[in-house]
């Protein structure tokens, strides 16, 4: 008996399979030998740059601006291009076609001679510096202070000690207040078993492969995933290049001076002195309930590196009266960057600024 001809939609699966199968061996040669995406690469100009610190103003992409200027400041462990990826992907380029003028304070890995700079230095010096110079190139006294994650707390510390100005509106993206709130940084760093003292006197500076593998740590499995679903999705050339934007981002970690290290695993993991509102930093005590201007929280619902309990208490603890905390779907990177980004972020943050920044 003839056998039965096989069924057409069956047929067109197995050979679906078959050319993805080979468009992704084909795909797989060529991410080894391409080059990483383009990425930072809105037009800038650098304004200031002195050690660990670089200051730049984006070009504006807007006829008419707002009033009040933008100055973002980066996290000191990460590069600052996670804000500004490729175009139509880029935060901000997306703030620029706004109206909103833009600056950033962006960081270099610290020199061997800069191992001995503080949360004084960050706080006291750089972010002053920075300010001074906004105010001059955009010829306007108040600026809008926006911080993710660690410069979110940069972005605190300063207006809490400088409630006189010139800071008129406060953003923080996923960014920490209450330190006893991430469990696993809390048991790599306790006391009891973590010298950092040691630490610190023998290294200098900490190197970026400590920093990136305490990130990594947070989700042991999640390179190893990754790397599946980039062997899976091989063949789609827009996930892929997503997929080596970001992992470009999240492994280019930056070096930590080693006393700002020591201090702020001593000063903030330790004694949670932003929390209980004791911290020193330059002999004054740092409170954020003397902060009174506009401010904006935004956390993310999935974040494993600043758990949203971490940075539940700051809006509440915020002097001021016009004050939001803003919680969306995501995690630390992809609140800010990327496609998920682009829907949920960008359109409120928007709406928040432009009634603040005229």
């Amino acid at each position: 008996m003839a056998s039965a001809p096989p069924d057409p939609q069956l047929v067109d699966q197995m050979r679906g399979l078959v050319d993805r199968a080979i468009q992704r061996n084909i795909k797989g040669l060529e991410y080894f030998a391409s080059p990483s995406p383009a990425v930072g690469a809105t037009p800038k100009d650098l304004l200031l740059s002195r050690g660990t610190l670089n200051l730049s103003h984006y070009r504006p992409l807007a006829d008419e601006i707002y009033r009040v200027p933008i100055l973002l400041v980066m996290a000191t462990t990460n590069r600052g291009y996670i804000l500004d990826m490729v175009p139509g992907q880029s935060f901000v380029e997306f703030l620029l076609r706004q109206g909103f003028d833009v600056y950033m304070v962006d960081w270099n890995p610290p020199r061997a001679d800069e191992k001995h700079l503080r949360l004084e230095d960050y706080v006291l010096d750089f972010l002053p510096e920075c300010i001074a110079r906004v105010q001059a190139d955009s010829g306007e006294s108040d600026i809008t202070l926006m911080g993710y994650c660690f410069g979110g707390v940069l972005s605190l510390l300063y207006s809490a000690l400088h409630t006189d100005g010139p800071v008129k509106n406060l953003v923080t993206f996923t960014t920490p207040i209450d330190f006893t709130q991430m469990p696993l940084f809390q048991a790599w760093s306790d006391e009891r078993h973590f010298d950092v003292d040691r630490l610190v006197d023998t290294l200098g500076n900490i190197p970026p492969d400590l920093i990136f593998t305490a990130f990594d740590m947070l989700r042991p499995a999640a390179r190893l995933a990754g790397n599946i679903r980039l062997w899976d999705h091989m063949w789609n050339d827009e996930f892929v290049k997503s997929y080596r934007m970001f992992d470009r981002w999240a492994t280019d970690a930056l070096p930590l001076a080693g006393e700002y290290f020591r201090q702020t695993t001593k000063d903030l993991m330790w004694k949670n002195g932003l929390y209980n509102r004791d911290l020193q930093v330059g002999g004054r005590t740092v409170d954020i309930g003397k902060i009174k201007v506009p401010m904006l929280h935004v956390v993310a619902e999935h974040d494993h590196i600043v758990p949203y309990e971490a940075s539940k208490p700051l809006v509440q603890m915020i002097g001021s009266t016009d004050k939001e905390e803003v919680v969306l779907k995501g995690g630390h990177i992809s609140l800010v960057a990327g496609a998920n980004a682009v829907r949920r972020l960008w359109p409120r943050l928007d709406l928040w600024l432009q009634e603040r920044s005229t």
